[in-house]
C-alpha cells in the first residue's frame, strides 16, 4: 500500500496543472478583428463583448459590444498595446470574423495573417473578409439589428447566404494559408461593404429604426495574387467562380420563357457538382469543366405548359447555354485581366501531369492567361411544384 501511494506522489510530479488557466473576469472576449494599414503601422481594431451587457440578469441597455482601436509596428505588439485602453487583456480564441480593409489587402497581408496562424489559442474557423472601399475599422464600428453582436450577425450572414446564393463564399484561415501557398491556385476572398451612412451606423439609433441608416452587405468576391489584392470580381464571374469550386450548396437564376412573351421562369438548383479535368498536348496545357446540376422550378411569370416535356427540355438546354455562356465569359475575363488562376486549374495539370507541370509552373500566369477552356453544363429539372401550370394564365386571361 505504502509503495502505491509512493507511487501516486512520484508519477503526479510530472502531471501539468492548469498553468495557463485564464479567468473570464481577466478577460476581454475579441468576436471580431480588423486589420488597416496606418502609414508604416498596422492599425488593429478589436470588437470586444461587454460582459455586463450579456449578463442573464439583463444589461443597462447599452451596447453588448465595445471596439478597441491601437496602432503597433506588429499586429501582436497592437494586442499588448490594447491593455492601454482596455480593462482586460485581449483574448482572441472565440473569433468569428477577421476583416482587412482594402489599403492594406493591396499592399500584402500574409505577414498581418502570420500571429492568427502561430497563436495555439486561436481556433481557425473564424471567416476571412476583406473590406471593400472602406477600413476594417468602419465595417466593424457598424451596429446591426438581428444580432445584437455585429460580429455574430457578419459571420451569420454568410452561412446562410453561401447556403443559398452562389455569389457569396465562406472562407476560413486556413483555406486562405492554403491558397496563399500553393503552386497552382491563388486566392479569393469574400468582400463585405458598408452601405449608408457609416457616422449613423455606428449609434445605436441605427438599431432603433425599421429601416437602418448603415448596413453591411456582402458582395464580390476579392481576386489575389500571391498575398495581395489586385481586383474583385462581378456577380457574374464570382458565380462561376464558386460553381467550378463546388461551393455552390442552392441558389436560383432566372431563364427566359419558352413563349414569345416577356416572362421568366426562375429555376432553383438543389445540386451542384463540378468535375475538372486537365491535359497537356505538345506542351500546351487544357482543362475541360462539366458542371452537373439538379433543380426544381421556383416560379413562373408567362403562361407554359409545365406537364409538356418538351417545355422542361428549353427550360433546361436555355439554361444550360445561359450558363455556359456567363460561364465562359467569366473564365476569360479573370484570365486576361487578373492572370491570376483563382480556379486551381494549375493543381489539376499538377495532378494529371506532373512532369509537364514542372515546365508550366514557371511561367503559369502567362499559361493561365493563353489556356484553353471548355465548359459544358448539364441542368435536369426534376420537380415543377405543387401546381403543373400557373394561375396566371386565368389572371391575364
Amino acid at each position: 500500500m505504502k509503495r502505491y501511494v509512493f507511487g501516486l506522489l512520484f508519477f503526479s510530479l510530472f502531471l501539468s496543472g492548469c498553468w495557463d488557466r485564464r479567468e473570464l473576469d481577466q478577460l476581454a472576449i475579441a468576436v471580431a478583428v480588423g486589420i488597416d494599414k496606418a502609414d508604416d503601422e498596422y492599425q488593429v481594431s478589436a470588437q470586444v463583448v461587454v460582459p455586463s451587457e450579456m449578463s442573464v440578469k439583463g444589461g443597462t441597455g447599452g451596447s453588448q459590444v465595445t471596439l478597441y482601436t491601437v496602432k503597433g509596428e506588429t499586429v501582436y505588439e497592437a494586442f499588448r498595446k490594447m491593455t492601454k485602453e482596455s480593462p482586460r487583456k485581449i483574448y482572441p480564441s472565440h473569433l468569428r470574423m477577421l476583416i482587412f480593409g482594402e489599403e492594406i489587402a493591396q499592399e500584402g497581408i500574409s505577414e498581418a495573417l502570420d500571429v492568427f496562424s502561430r497563436d495555439y489559442e486561436i481556433r481557425p474557423d473564424f471567416y476571412v473578409a476583406i473590406a471593400k472601399e472602406t477600413s476594417a475599422a468602419e465595417i466593424l464600428n457598424i451596429t446591426t439589428t438581428v444580432e445584437s453582436i455585429p460580429a455574430n450577425d457578419m459571420f451569420k450572414s454568410l452561412s446562410v447566404s453561401e447556403q443559398a446564393w452562389a455569389g457569396t463564399k465562406s472562407i476560413n484561415l486556413d483555406e486562405v494559408i492554403a491558397d496563399f501557398i500553393s503552386d497552382g491556385k491563388e486566392a479569393a476572398i469574400t468582400g463585405i461593404e458598408l452601405i449608408g451612412e457609416p457616422n449613423i451606423g455606428a449609434s445605436k439609433q441605427n438599431v432603433e429604426t425599421i429601416k437602418p441608416a448603415a448596413i453591411l452587405r456582402y458582395d464580390n468576391l476579392a481576386v489575389f495574387k500571391g498575398d495581395k489584392l489586385i481586383g474583385w470580381l462581378n456577380e457574374g464571374e464570382a458565380v462561376t467562380y464558386n460553381y467550378i469550386s463546388n461551393t455552390v450548396k442552392t441558389t436560383v437564376r432566372t431563364v427566359p420563357c419558352p413563349a414569345a412573351d416577356d416572362g421568366k421562369v426562375t429555376i432553383e438548383i438543389m445540386k451542384s457538382k463540378a468535375k475538372i479535368k486537365g491535359n497537356v498536348s505538345n506542351g500546351k496545357p487544357k482543362i475541360d469543366i462539366h458542371v452537373k446540376l439538379d433543380g426544381n422550378v421556383g416560379s413562373v411569370s408567362c403562361k407554359i405548359q409545365l406537364k409538356d416535356l418538351k417545355t422542361i427540355a428549353e427550360l433546361e438546354k436555355s439554361f444550360e447555354e445561359q450558363g455556359e455562356k456567363i460561364g465562359e465569359e467569366a473564365i476569360e475575363s479573370i484570365q486576361k485581366q487578373y492572370q491570376a488562376d483563382i480556379f486551381g486549374f494549375g493543381e489539376v495539370i499538377h495532378r494529371s501531369n506532373p512532369k509537364a507541370w514542372k515546365q508550366l509552373k514557371e511561367n503559369w500566369d502567362e499559361e493561365f492567361s493563353n489556356l484553353t477552356v471548355n465548359l459544358k453544363v448539364d441542368l435536369e429539372i426534376h420537380r415543377t411544384g405543387t401546381i403543373n401550370n400557373t394561375f396566371l394564365e386565368k389572371v391575364k386571361e
